[in-house]
């Protein structure tokens, strides 16, 4: 019997030990050579990256390198930064894992007179102050097509691999500082910097207006500030509306400003484009004050001739527009001065972070955008689309006639005479959500006629074309004989994120705002929330009593002139009654407080032991269970 015992043992012995090596040995072959399965159990699958992303990532045909510099030591006692921190760290691990090995990261600390710090300062990085000892706090991302002398020398060494015969432009584009307040759009942002840097060109971007945008090089004067800006960033193609019969499909952005009278060839070639997959952006006005046609004797007689409108298409799209009607707003009137006096002007409105959409990666991180003689759209009853708001109006809005702002462009004020908001928001720019069908159901015998477009298509509205002005958000200024620009509003900021955000592909539009990986705890909220009334009701009772103490101290002064020993006695026996009181009720508040701390204690020492102790001991105590039962299912078999 004991040699049939020592057997056993030795067998369960060399058993565990197999099943060790084993465990070992796959680990490592696994981790080596299969791809790691990664399972993400948090509530909104945070660490999951979404299918556009995994498209985008996916389509990376070049090596790209990553350098995410964070000040470590600067923002050691900011833990909520920290955390952050990780939590962005841990995004590029998934895309780099995702990659396998077409993206490369690395993370540095860029201490202070480093070449680390020299570094993230050359390639856009901004900073913020309030770290340690003073010092400036990086946290942005560097993406690059080609190495840096450190990525070359931690992953290569001395074998360094060279693009050589690669046809592409270098390219190295920041994420100048990862905003907590942004965290809803960390995966789109860092989506967007690799589509970027994988795309060898510039994107495409078409243009059709008749305003004066581009400037005028015989009169010698300069493009608008915004067009500017996007020629930096874009490839901007101005087109001919008067020969458009079809647009190119590589021109990634439309934009369409200010369309007055367009012929029906070119709206069948605007129809066509969108139902293409085109990223259209139309800018009409029900008052363009920057249209270069002079006021007619008509406009004056009733008759606007600078307003635009894209009324077929609209009507196909199941968009309400009406060029005769423009947004009041008494409440976002901007000021301005006229003939000497200033006064606020209720067609020109400063929408800020309350009119503009938080929720839309155009327009999250805006603060204002300025307006003028704005319109509005709206959704026709019979609409198969969806209008999503970017800028609205407050509540505190009216609907006027256009031509009632023209006869007031010389006295506004008289535009506040019987105002009457009608609380409603009204829309000033939208995303319009397809999807679109023909406009042109005659034209289906022609080659190639699209008749319906994908699901996901979309055209941006924008009932206002002023804001694309130098003087509603930018002021020039001389500096040492160069003209310097100081942007007073986002308006350029919201034209540039609305080119940038369409010139993606359409993976990159797919990604929408995830939510914050920061998670309340609600039980010790809901604590917090019944101590704080109790301590708010003993504040109170506090207050109450001293009122009424001092009250009763009013009544018991003596007469002016008077000496009354018993009444200085009373007095003194009311106020040694009330310091009394008043310590007992401040002891009272400090029993409320350390109620609250302890039952918030006893709340997180709860959880410590479910998930430290009760846990284990309950897996223990089902491993000896089971073990126990099949010892003596083994012991009757053997009987």
């Amino acid at each position: 019997m004991a040699r049939f015992v020592l057997r056993r043992r030795t067998i369960l012995v060399s058993a565990l030990v197999a099943l060790a090596v084993a465990y070992c040995s796959l680990t490592l072959v696994t981790s080596r050579w299969l791809a790691p399965e990664r399972f993400d159990l948090t509530a909104d699958h945070l660490y999951t990256l979404s299918p556009g992303t995994r498209q985008i990532v996916d389509g990376i045909h070049r090596p790209l390198w990553l350098t995410l510099y964070f000040s470590q030591h600067a923002t050691k006692d900011m833990p909520q930064l920290r955390s952050y921190e990780q939590r962005v760290a841990e995004m590029l691990q998934e895309m780099v894992a995702r990659s396998h090995g077409r993206i490369r990261l690395q993370i540095v600390d860029p201490v202070p007179y480093s070449d680390d710090e020299a570094s993230a300062e050359g390639n856009g990085l901004t900073t913020i102050n309030g770290g340690s000892n003073g010092e400036r706090i990086f946290f942005g991302l560097v993406g690059s097509t080609r190495p840096s002398a450190t990525d070359v020398a931690s992953d290569f060494g001395a074998d360094a691999p060279e693009d050589k015969g690669s046809n592409t432009v270098d390219r190295t584009l920041p994420i100048a500082f990862f905003d907590p307040q942004r965290e809803t759009f960390l995966e789109y942002d860092i989506a967007k910097l690799l589509y970027q840097l994988s795309e060898p060109q510039k994107p495409r971007i078409g243009l059709i207006t008749d305003l004066p945008v581009m400037g005028d090089p015989v009169r010698g004067t300069p493009p608008w500030a915004v067009m500017r800006q996007l020629q930096q960033l874009f490839d901007v193609e101005t087109l001919d509306e008067s020969k458009l019969k079809t647009i190119d499909q590589k021109i990634q952005v439309l934009l369409l400003i200010h369309p007055k009278n367009l012929s029906t060839e070119a709206q069948y070639a605007l129809d066509q484009y969108v139902l293409g997959g085109g990223h259209l952006v139309v800018f009409v006005d029900p008052y363009a004050e920057s249209d270069p046609v002079p006021l007619s004797e008509d406009s004056l007689a009733g008759t606007n001739n600078r307003s635009s409108n894209l009324p077929r298409l609209f009507a196909d799209w199941g968009v309400a527009y009406s060029p005769d009607q423009v947004v009041l707003d008494r409440g976002r009137a901007l000021p301005i001065e006229l003939a000497g006096a200033n006064l606020a002007h209720p067609a020109m409105l400063g929408l800020g972070t309350q009119e503009l959409n938080r929720d839309d990666v155009v327009t999250a991180s805006l603060q204002r955008v300025n307006v003028s003689s704005a319109g509005h759209f709206d959704l026709l009853p019979d609409a198969s689309t969806r209008l999503i708001p970017l800028m609205q109006s407050s509540a505190d809005a009216e609907v006027v006639p256009t031509q009632r702002v023209i006869d007031a462009s010389s006295n506004p004020s008289t535009l506040l005479q019987g105002y009457q908001p009608q609380n409603q928001n009204y829309v000033i720019a939208a995303r319009l959500r397809g999807p679109f069908v023909s406009a042109f159901p005659e034209f289906a015998k022609v080659p190639g006629h699209l008749a319906e477009s994908p699901p996901n298509s979309e055209v941006i509205l924008v009932a206002d074309t002023d804001l694309l002005t130098d003087r509603l958000w930018v002021e020039t200024q001389n500096f040492l004989g160069q003209p310097l620009q100081n942007a007073f509003a986002n308006n350029g900021d919201f034209i540039s994120n609305l080119v940038d955000n369409l010139s993606g592909s359409t993976a990159l539009l797919s990604i929408r705002g995830r939510s914050s990986s920061l998670r309340p705890f609600t039980r010790v909220e809901a604590l917090q929330r019944v101590a704080d009334r109790k301590f708010l009701q003993k504040k109170q009772e506090l207050l109450n009593e001293l009122a009424e103490t001092k009250q009763r101290l009013n009544e018991l002064q003596p007469a002016k002139g008077e000496r009354d020993t018993a009444t200085s006695a009373e007095q003194k026996q009311e106020i040694e009654q009330f310091l009394q009181r008043q310590l007992a009720i401040s002891k009272e508040l400090r029993d409320v407080q350390h109620q609250l701390n302890g039952e918030i204690d006893a709340l997180g020492t709860r959880l410590k032991v479910l998930n430290i102790v009760v846990l284990p001991l309950l897996i223990i105590v089902a491993g000896l269970l089971y073990g126990w039962r099949r010892t003596r299912r083994n012991r009757r078999k053997r009987s």
